[in-house]
Order: structure tokens, then sequence, then C-alpha cells
């Protein structure tokens, strides 16, 4: 088979990706919109503002990600972590 006519997969494709970003986020939109017509009561002050659900998923994600940098700078190893020992067997 030819690399020419061998198809990448399509959740890989440009236009696709685009439009997944623009549907997910017409969702994201959509709901954020629904919650000006539907009641949201909330058990503390802050979650019963607008848009607080996508504000907090945000924010929580972004924290992980953060987080998990923070720690890759003390949990990982060097290239030769397990190549260093084969010497001793």
């Amino acid at each position: 088979m030819n690399d020419d006519t061998k198809q990448d997969h399509w959740l890989v494709r440009p236009a696709t990706i685009r439009k997944l970003w623009w549907g997910f986020s017409i969702v994201l939109a959509l709901t954020v919109a629904a919650q000006f017509f539907v009641y949201v009561k909330g058990y503390f002050g802050v979650d019963g503002w607008s848009g607080f659900g996508a504000a907090f998923g945000f924010l929580s994600c972004l924290a992980m990600v953060l987080v998990a940098k923070f720690l890759g700078f003390f949990l990982k190893r060097g290239e030769d972590y397990y190549a260093a020992g084969d010497d001793d067997v």
C-alpha cells in the first residue's frame, strides 16, 4: 500500500479536529446559557452562580495538569535509570 493512498484516521484529520472543537464549544455555551432558564439551587453561595460548573471544571482540570507537571520534576528518572544496573548481572 502506498503512503499517499493511505488515509489518516478520521480523528486526527485537521478538519475533524476543528469540527470537534466547534461542536464542544457550542455544547458548552448552550449548557451555560441553559442556566439562565433553569433554576440551579446551590448548596453554597458560589455554586448557584451562572457558569460555575464550567468554570470550576476548567480550573480543576488546569490544577490537575499543573500538579502533575510539578510532581514530574520530582518523580522522573534519568534516561539510563534502568540500564545503570545491567552490568552487575
